[in-house]
């Protein structure tokens, strides 16, 4: 029995998917939840009435966020924070404190969630396929070059026919924006280039692009649904590679064996994306109702050709993942069978500092 909490705050606590720890006001561990103990791969009794440093030992970040959420009494987050909870296993995780106020029950002073994520050590291996890979891409590249030339082509003139039809021409210019950017993609395969400067983007301009062409795809197996925050300002970035990024994250979704996708846009104030505090931030959130991400992949889901699908090709999240890092942002997710949300955070004002 969990001290001073009820029977069914206990058993809410228990069924959380999220790893969750509670702290009392010394930063000692009063509880961890069967999902913490499971994704560590320790026992939740050997964590409690332990400091934080059991999990990181020579390290202090978590401890230090802690600290700082009741200091400040708000929630307090830092990203990718290595966890060692025992010999030779290692965790890396997105973490965010929160107090918990005067009215929590004694001991309980602030709660800990650990968002699982993948930790590159050197290089990222999104920018650093094997050479055969690379090889096979750019020969993929340049067989795909004429016959996307010859879609754009044919979907021109079927618009010429159409003209009126605007239910139709608004596929065909998505069928006509999606072949310039591919092309756009085999020339940078074929020719790697540097980075194109940010420019103003409307990412719900973005956002409808990719979605129609993903209920395209999906037919009326997939409902997709929006719920946009039309207040948000441009946001500095390439509408291609975004475009890129969230039609990997919405694909990935509707092929999770969802019946319903929401995208979601909202405000983030005062967030730290990286080390890097951001007055404001878009968060976007593709949720969805299918599967959920595998527990076997779920420390590995970002990293390069590890795939949940026999047909996927494992490339669709690191993409994603290099993209946002290209914005300044960053890519989370948090899952669970009947829930899967995956969430883009890019900055909109960083803070001065």
């Amino acid at each position: 029995m969990i001290p001073n909490l009820d029977p069914p705050s206990i058993a809410l606590l228990d069924q959380l998917a999220t790893p969750l720890v509670l702290l009392d006001a010394d930063g000692l561990v009063r509880y961890a939840n069967p999902a913490c103990a499971s994704w560590l791969g320790v026992s939740a009794r050997r964590l409690v009435e332990q400091p934080l440093a059991v999990l990181e030992p020579g390290d202090g970040t978590l401890a230090a966020l802690a600290a700082r959420a009741l200091t400040l009494g708000q929630p307090a987050s830092t990203k990718r924070t290595r966890l060692v909870p025992g010999p030779g296993i290692e965790r890396y995780a997105d973490a965010t404190a929160t107090p918990l106020g005067a009215g929590a029950p004694a001991p309980y002073a602030c709660a800990l969630e650990l968002h699982a994520v993948a930790e590159f050590p050197g290089v990222d291996p999104a920018l650093d396929l094997p050479a055969a890979l690379t090889a096979a891409l750019k020969g993929l590249a340049h067989e795909v070059k004429n016959p996307l030339a010859g879609l754009r082509g044919a979907a021109q003139l079927l618009g010429r026919r159409l003209a009126g039809h605007d239910d139709a021409q608004r596929y065909l210019d998505v069928i006509v924006a999606e072949a310039d950017r591919l092309s756009a993609l085999v020339e940078r395969l074929l020719s790697p280039a540097p980075l194109r400067p940010l420019v103003p983007v409307n990412v719900h301009e973005v956002l409808e692009r990719v979605r129609l062409l993903a209920e395209a795809e999906a037919g009326w197996a997939v409902v997709i649904q929006r719920d946009y925050d039309p207040s948000l300002p441009a946001i500095a970035g390439d509408a291609d590679r975004l475009a890129q990024a969230f039609w990997n994250l919405i694909r990935n979704a509707v092929e999770s064996g969802s019946s319903e996708v929401v995208l979601r846009t909202r405000a983030e104030h005062d967030v730290t994306i990286g080390d890097a505090p951001v007055r404001l931030a878009l968060r976007l959130e593709v949720a969805d109702n299918g599967r959920g991400v595998p527990d076997d992949l779920g420390g590995r889901i970002f990293l390069p050709l590890v795939s949940g699908r026999a047909q996927g090709t494992g490339l669709g999240l690191p993409i994603a993942q290099q993209v946002a890092r290209e914005h300044g942002g960053a890519l989370s997710y948090r899952s669970r069978p009947g829930h899967t949300v995956f969430t883009l955070l890019l900055p909109l004002d960083r803070a001065e500092g």
